[in-house]
């Protein structure tokens, strides 16, 4: 289900970010739509930073791409040459000085810089900068990273992002804008994705899913690769090794859940994955039943590969409204109810009198599930078989995913009969690891699998792990609904 509106069982997202060189025209119109096809990675806040060669020209805010960018801001961002990005706090509360893209003085210039992902050393880091005397503006990791590139400037933008991947852990997918140059680059495990491509006869594009290039007429050249950095500038774009990249280690819920259908990673379509993972969860878990039911939005793919694996009928079992924002829904658990409510509705003759099939992406506190499950039977379902395409969720995300401290993930609380017995559903039943693996390209590595298996590919510092490991809560109990890893500089 596409529960990023719907905070009391969501995944809080990442963020987007959008590079754009157009040599001699205005580029804050295509950074725009560069952004608003990527409005699915984080619906906090926006921003856009424009270089017309000399000065670098900024404006953010809260809310989304098409509320904060009017045709008059959008005419007052001079330049041919654009950093944007749009963001759900993982570190750093959702207050404005946190919103990107982070606006810095330099050596070079005013520079501006937006990232993907999550700094797991970013305290250790940021309080050895400020006993050097370094002044932050405000608490996000991003900051960090920001000014160890500002600081090592002097030595070469290829050389300072170089510092970064030496110096920084975690995830991080970033574009930077100094006034005369852009620069990409990602971490050396690759975590978080980011592709790079042509706009026009010379022009150049880099975003994070490959979905944010057709809208503006763009073509992608390939994904950068884990440690490589790519540099574009008047006279055209370079790739370079940044620094050795021991393996890959893919975020694998970007296929199962973040990235739009419509995206390419890893050299495979998005969409005929998850319809992969539906076949394949068909095959580990079939049962009995007259209609196979999506989650929509994006539940579809894979009930599509359900059905047609099972051979049981595709039917949809509600509806979706397109009109209703994350914005609308107010953070307090009876209004969570009321928005699932008014989000999706049953279509009754499809299920009354049915058993059926419910196929959704993923359960994370199980509370959604909950309310859609008593949907169907209050629809008049006989039967409703969960069928989850994410495998059980167990384990909280340090690279950049908010989804929640372990003692809230419902899979880490309760066993699956018991997380069944909590939903109410007649059966439940989850892809696994390695299906979901194989379902992308048919290889069972070059994945993060971290909130699955508890295999971390970078060790996570005890500071870190001490909230997010806390004791669960007892069965049956629902854990207080304050997801992610902590504001960790907030004051």
């Amino acid at each position: 289900m596409d529960h990023r509106e719907l905070l009391g069982d969501a995944i809080k997202e990442e963020c987007g970010v959008v590079g754009v060189f157009t040599p001699g025209e205005e580029v804050a119109n295509t950074t725009f739509f560069g952004l608003f096809a990527l409005q699915h990675r984080g619906q906090e806040s926006a921003g856009i930073a424009v270089s017309d060669g000399e000065k670098v020209r900024m404006h953010k805010d809260m809310g989304l791409v098409n509320q904060i960018f009017t045709p008059e801001i959008l005419e007052s961002l001079k330049g041919d040459m654009a950093v944007g990005h749009n963001r759900y706090s993982t570190t750093g509360s959702s207050v404005l000085r946190n919103a990107q893209p982070i606006y810095c003085q330099s050596l070079v210039g005013e520079i501006a810089v937006a990232h993907n992902g999550n700094l797991i050393n970013a305290v250790e880091l940021r309080l050895k900068m400020q006993a050097e005397g370094e002044h932050f503006d405000s608490t996000s990791d991003s900051e960090v990273l920001a000014r160890i590139i500002v600081n090592n400037l002097k030595n070469g933008p290829v050389e300072a992002v170089r510092e970064v991947l030496r110096l920084c852990k975690g995830a991080f997918s970033v574009v930077v804008l100094t006034p005369n140059m852009l620069i990409g680059f990602r971490d050396p495990l690759g975590i978080r994705p980011l592709s790079i491509g042509r706009l026009g006869e010379k022009g150049y594009m880099i975003a994070s899913e490959s979905c944010a290039f057709g809208p503006v007429g763009a073509v992608v050249d390939q994904d950068l690769k884990p440690g490589e950095i790519v540099v574009v500038t008047r006279d055209g774009m370079r790739v370079e090794q940044g620094i050795e990249s021991p393996r890959e280690a893919m975020c694998l819920f970007e296929f199962i859940y973040f990235a739009r259908p419509d995206s390419r990673m890893f050299g495979t379509g998005l969409y005929s994955a998850r319809l992969r993972m539906g076949e394949k969860l068909a095959q580990e878990h079939p049962v009995e039943a007259d209609i196979v039911v999506p989650v929509p939005d994006s539940g579809i793919p894979a009930a599509l590969g359900y059905a047609k694996e099972s051979g049981i009928p595709f039917r949809e079992g509600m509806t979706k409204s397109r009109y209703i924002h994350r914005t609308f829904i107010q953070p307090d658990q009876r209004m969570r109810e009321i928005g699932v409510r008014m989000k999706l509705t049953p279509l009754e003759d499809h299920i009354r009198g049915k058993r059926l099939i419910l196929v959704d992406d993923s359960i994370v506190r199980g509370t959604t599930t909950k309310q859609l499950v008593k949907m169907m039977f209050d629809s008049g379902a006989l039967e409703v078989h969960v069928r989850i395409t994410a495998p059980p969720i167990v384990y909280p995300c340090f690279y950049g995913i908010d989804m929640a401290s372990k003692g809230e993930l419902a899979a880490a609380r309760m066993t699956i009969p018991e997380l069944a017995e909590y939903i109410g559903c007649t059966s439940l039943g989850y892809l696994s690891v390695e299906g979901a693996q194989k379902a992308v390209d048919g290889k069972t590595e070059g994945f993060c699998t971290a909130c699955f298996t508890g295999k971390y590919p970078l060790e996570i510092p005890d500071g870190l792990k001490k909230h997010a490991f806390d004791d669960p809560p007892h069965v049956g109990e629902m854990a207080t609904v304050t997801a992610g890893q902590g504001h960790l500089f907030d004051e």
